[in-house]
């Protein structure tokens, strides 16, 4: 499955260099490029390392949850 679509970089290829010895998101980051374009594909390369068993912690990754919807303002602009 490809987890950054920016790069193309596929799971197969982040546990083969999970299993080659990348031992955290910095080196991935630096030898696939992922998380640089548009930063979607961070939380899944952090998933896949943590099935991985590289970071049990989920490497810093905090889940976003929201409890309420952000309101949406809207503002009048007035003419000089």
């Amino acid at each position: 499955m490809i987890i950054c679509v920016c790069k193309s970089v596929s799971d197969r290829k982040i546990r083969a260099a999970i299993a080659d010895g990348a031992a955290s998101f910095d080196e991935l980051q630096f030898e696939f490029g992922v998380a640089l374009c548009c930063g979607k594909c961070e939380e899944s390369v952090r998933d896949v390392m943590a099935q991985s068993g590289v970071c049990a912690s989920r490497c810093g990754v905090q889940q976003r949850e929201l409890a309420q919807p952000v309101p949406l303002m809207f503002y009048e602009r007035k003419a000089a």
